[in-house]
C-alpha cells in the first residue's frame, strides 16, 4: 500500500472439516520450511543472510526460482540491494542464473534460477541453502532501508515464487510503486536476527527469545510463525510498545524521540483498526503483529503480520492504518499475484477499511473517469501513464475499493457479508485468482455485475491515447 461474523465462519468450518485454534482452515502441511538468518552489520547499514528452505512443488521441476525483490525499480534506485553469494542443493554447490527481470541498469536482478542436479518429482522435497548480502539505502521512503540507528528490511531475502498448480512466477518487476511479489505461505520454523546488542529487533511471528551471539556485543533475536508468506524486520534504538487485543499480540515500534505522535497512541490505534478489521472478517489470522512507525516513510506497507507505516497525522489518516491490518486477510490470510492481480489485496483491503473505519467515502473518490473500469488491470498496465503509481492507486485501489462497497449496498450486507467469509475460509492459505470471486459471489448477480462494469472479472481496455488524466 502506498497509500455476525463468527457465528457464520464457524460453521462454514465446520463443514470444511477442521476448525483450528485460530478459527481459520489450517495451510497445506506440504508447504515449504524455511528457516532464516540475518546478521546486521553495527552501522546499520548492510546485512548478511542465510536461508535454508525444505521445498515439496506439487508439480515435476528441474530448477528453483527464487526473487530479489530489493532490486526492483523502486528500491534498487534508493541504493537498496539483495545478492546472492552461494548456492547449495542438497549439499552440493550450484551456480544461479541472475536475470534482469525488471531490475535497473546496473543493478543485481530480480530473477534467480537455480539449475537442480537433477529434476524432482511432485511429492519429493529438495533442500537449497542460500547465502546472501543486503545493502540498505539510506533513508529510503520503502519497505527497507536505513536512518539514523534504525535499519528496516521487508521481503529482503531470495522468495521462492512457486505457486502450486502452476508452476513459477517469472513476471518482470515494474516502475510502478508498489508490493509485486507471489509467494506460497511457507512454514516460518526460525527466523534469527543477530544485531548489536544496544539495539532492539522487531521481526515477524512468535518472539522465542534472545540469547548473546558467538560475536561479542551482539544478540540474536528469534521468532517463528507456522504460516506466512514474507518477512519484516526493523533494528534499532526503538521505543516498543507491547499491547494484547482479543488474544493477538500487538508490538508498536519507532525510532525513541523520533516520531511526531506517542509510541502508546499509535498502538491504541492499532488495536482499534484490529478490533474493528476482525468484527468484520473473522479472526485475525496471526498470533502477533508486529508495527515499525519509520519517519523516512510517508504512507503504509504491509507484510504477513507485520506492517510498515510513516508518521502520519493519526486523526487524518488513520484510514492507512486501518488499510494496513485489513491486508492481513488479503494478501495475509488469501494470497494473490499482486503484480497481476493487485486488486484481490488492494481493493479488498480499502473495502475492509471503509467497512471497519465506518467511513462515508471512500478515500480519493470520485475516480477520473480516464482511470474507471480498470481495477482488474495488473500493475505493469499503468506504466503508460504520466504518474504511473498515482493512476495505478486511482484506477486499483479506489475505484475497487468503490465498486466492492456499491456491490455490498445492492446486493444487501448481510449477503455480501456471508459471500466474503466463504471466500476467506476457502481460499485460505491459498493464492486466489478473480474466479474465486466470481465462485464466491456466483448467487449473487448484482455483485458480479458490478465488479464486471469496474473491469475486475473482465478483459481491461486499453488506455486511451492523448491527453487526459492518464498522460
Amino acid at each position: 500500500m502506498r497509500r455476525q461474523l463468527l457465528p457464520s465462519l464457524v460453521g462454514v468450518l465446520v463443514l470444511g472439516g477442521c476448525v483450528p485454534l485460530s478459527g481459520w482452515p489450517p495451510p497445506d502441511p506440504a508447504r515449504p520450511v524455511v528457516d532464516l538468518r540475518f546478521d546486521v552489520a553495527q552501522d546499520l547499514r548492510s546485512v548478511v543472510g542465510r536461508e535454508h528452505i525444505d521445498f515439496t512443488p506439487d508439480l515435476r521441476v528441474c530448477e528453483l526460482v527464487f526473487r530479489a525483490w530489493p532490486n526492483k525499480p523502486a528500491t534498487a534506485r534508493a541504493g537498496n540491494a539483495l545478492e546472492v553469494t552461494e548456492v547449495r542443493v542438497d549439499g552440493t554447490t550450484v551456480a544461479p542464473v541472475v536475470r534482469p527481470a525488471g531490475a535497473p541498469d546496473g543493478h543485481p536482478g530480480t530473477l534467480i534460477e537455480v539449475p537442480l542436479p537433477a529434476c524432482v518429482d511432485a511429492g519429493a522435497t529438495v533442500r537449497a541453502e542460500l547465502s546472501f548480502t543486503l545493502t540498505l539505502g539510506e533513508g529510503t521512503d520503502e519497505r527497507m532501508g536505513a536512518g539514523t540507528d534504525v535499519a528496516w528490511f521487508a521481503t529482503a531475502f531470495p522468495l521462492l515464487a512457486w505457486e502450486r498448480g502452476h508452476g513459477w512466477s517469472t513476471d518482470p518487476a515494474v516502475v510502478v510503486v508498489g508490493e509485486t511479489a507471489i509467494s506460497e505461505t511457507f512454514d516460518l520454523r526460525s527466523l534469527e536476527v543477530a544485531a548489536p546488542s544496544e539495539y532492539a529487533v522487531m521481526g515477524t511471528g512468535a518472539p522465542m527469545g534472545e540469547v548473546p551471539d558467538a560475536v561479542a556485543g551482539t544478540t540474536v533475536h528469534r521468532f517463528a510463525d507456522p504460516a506466512v508468506r514474507d518477512v519484516s524486520i526493523t533494528v534499532g534504538r526503538l521505543e516498543v510498545v507491547h499491547r494484547e487485543v482479543d488474544g493477538v499480540r500487538v508490538h508498536v515500534g519507532a525510532p525513541v524521540g523520533a516520531t511526531t505522535t506517542a509510541v502508546s497512541r499509535w498502538a491504541d490505534r492499532v488495536m482499534r483498526s484490529v478490533r474493528d478489521v476482525a468484527e468484520h472478517l473473522g479472526p485475525f489470522p496471526y498470533s502477533d503483529l508486529w508495527v515499525s512507525v519509520l519517519p523516512q516513510q510517508t504512507s503504509g506497507i504491509e507484510v504477513t503480520g507485520a506492517i510498515q507505516l510513516g508518521d502520519l497525522d493519526l486523526d487524518e489518516d488513520r484510514w492507512v492504518v486501518t488499510h494496513e491490518v485489513a491486508h492481513m486477510w488479503f494478501y495475509g490470510l488469501v494470497g494473490n499475484d499482486q503484480g497481476t492481480d493487485p486488486w484481490l489485496d488492494e481493493a479488498f483491503a480499502t473495502f475492509a477499511q471503509v467497512l471497519a473505519d465506518g467511513s462515508a467515502d471512500v478515500p480519493g473518490a470520485p475516480v477520473a473517469p480516464a482511470l474507471t473500469g480498470r481495477v482488474g488491470a495488473p500493475m505493469d498496465y499503468w506504466e503508460g501513464c504520466r504518474r504511473p503509481s498515482d493512476a495505478y492507486v486511482a484506477g486499483v485501489y479506489t475505484a475497487g475499493g468503490v465498486a466492492l462497497v456499491e456491490a455490498r449496498r445492492g446486493a444487501g450486507a448481510g449477503d455480501f457479508d456471508a459471500a466474503l467469509r466463504a471466500y476467506l475460509a476457502r481460499n485460505a492459505h491459498q493464492i486466489a485468482v478473480p474466479a474465486d470471486v466470481e465462485e464466491a459471489f456466483a448467487h449473487l448477480p448484482l455483485v458480479l455485475a458490478t465488479l464486471r462494469e469496474a473491469g475486475a472479472l473482465a478483459p481491461v481496455a486499453p488506455l486511451t491515447d492523448g491527453s487526459g488524466p492518464c498522460h
